[in-house]
């Protein structure tokens, strides 16, 4: 009996202190550093809580984005949109805390690393066009802050050197 009424207690207090409930003692510019790091890990635990974001809907994060700007999410084909949200999300929510100065390298360091994953699913010269596209969003993002800077010339050239291998 008294085994029962403890087990009783234990799921009464996890359902009133859910493991959620550490996330909380985080501050939200702890939150925004673990999210934002050049790692797969750091990138599958945004995703992660992209995907359920109501535990932390306390944090007030800013999960808007427009992807790749006025430049293509998909440029020729390769998945660029989810580099270009999270790249989204570091920019918004470093700048809402006033905090975008010190992170923005890191931001788009991370970027850069994101955009490189998904190259590494192509070989060849596939791969060589999605990487060199890859650096070219980053050098848009690295010197003027935004992936607008890429001109449809840049992408044509990487369109061209894919046809010329093929």
């Amino acid at each position: 009996m008294t085994r029962r009424v403890l087990v009783v207690l234990l799921l009464a207090l996890a359902a009133l202190f859910p493991a959620n409930a550490a996330l909380a003692a985080d501050s939200k510019a702890t939150v925004l550093a673990r999210w934002t790091q050049p790692t797969s890990a750091s990138t599958a635990e945004w995703n992660a809580a992209r995907n359920n974001r109501g535990p932390w809907a306390s944090y007030g994060f800013d999960w808007s984005t427009d992807y790749c700007s006025t430049s293509p999410d998909n440029p020729l084909g390769y998945p660029f949109e989810n580099s270009c949200w999270h790249h989204d999300f570091g920019y918004r929510n470093y700048k809402a805390i006033g905090t975008f100065p010190a992170n923005k390298a890191r931001v788009d360091d991370t970027f850069y690393a994101d955009l490189k994953r998904v190259c590494a699913n192509y070989g060849g010269v596939s791969g060589a066009a999605c990487n060199s596209l890859a650096w070219t969003y980053y050098q848009a993002v690295k010197n003027f802050g935004s992936i607008a800077a890429v001109k449809q010339t840049d992408i044509d050239k990487a369109a061209a050197i894919l046809k010329s291998k093929n």
